[in-house]
């Protein structure tokens, strides 16, 4: 599945992970910048992305309207873009395993 990074995550992260999650996209690149998350929200669904944040926000969007769109969500405060990278990558195969999966709609990571 591909992932749909939220507007406070770097697009350059994508490179590094277009190899495990090919399709995946930024919000800023899909016009989205000054879009709400609700807005993001059904994106995401329309179009088939899991979204990846660091917004508590989605998840409550998500017990409230259910999934698709999965949400990981990145519990890792204030951190570098390496950080942020460094922790997707370290957590590929669980993302790739919980976005295959059918049970649970949000995945969080710290």
């Amino acid at each position: 599945m591909k992932l749909l990074l939220d507007q406070n995550l770097s697009r350059r992260l994508l490179p590094a992970l277009e190899p495990y999650f090919p399709g995946s996209s930024q919000a800023v690149l899909l016009g989205l910048d000054t879009a709400s998350d609700i807005d993001v929200w059904r994106i995401a669904r329309e179009q088939g992305f899991a979204i990846v944040t660091k917004d508590a926000d989605f998840i409550e969007l998500a017990l409230i309207k259910g999934w698709p769109p999965k949400i990981v969500r990145l519990d890792l405060g204030n951190v570098s873009n390496d950080a942020i990278l460094a922790c997707l990558l370290k957590h590929r195969a669980a993302i790739a395993e919980f976005l295959a999966a059918g049970d649970d709609g949000v995945l969080e990571i710290d």
